[in-house]
């Protein structure tokens, strides 16, 4: 089993960027932007207290784990929300997410 999977993520500006994320170090979706230098607030670092790191994914969100009740009350506080969005501090990288797409919120 490879221990490296590609998350592709588009920024605020519509860049996007191919991410190599390692999977056997319990890192989130949140620590990997930050480590590419992506435009991602993340004010809280990874706390899930402040919604900065909200994103979305607009593909099949089955590999990801459910959203637990501290995200669904932080991501209704938010105006900009969907059916799609995520707090990137929330989701941890795992070997099924290999080819994912993310969508950094713009503010």
């Amino acid at each position: 089993m490879k221990n490296e999977i590609t998350i592709t993520v588009t920024d605020q500006e519509g860049n996007t960027h191919v991410l190599i994320c390692p999977t056997d170090m319990g890192l989130t979706l949140k620590d990997m932007c930050k480590a590419y230098d992506l435009p991602m607030e993340a004010m809280c670092g990874g706390m899930a207290m402040c919604a900065t790191c909200h994103c979305y994914i607009p593909d099949d969100t089955k590999a990801l784990s459910e959203k637990n009740d501290i995200e669904e009350a932080l991501l209704s506080e938010l105006f900009n929300t969907n059916e799609n969005s995520r707090l990137a501090c929330q989701i941890y990288l795992t070997a099924q997410m290999d080819g994912l797409s993310v969508q950094i919120a713009s503010d």
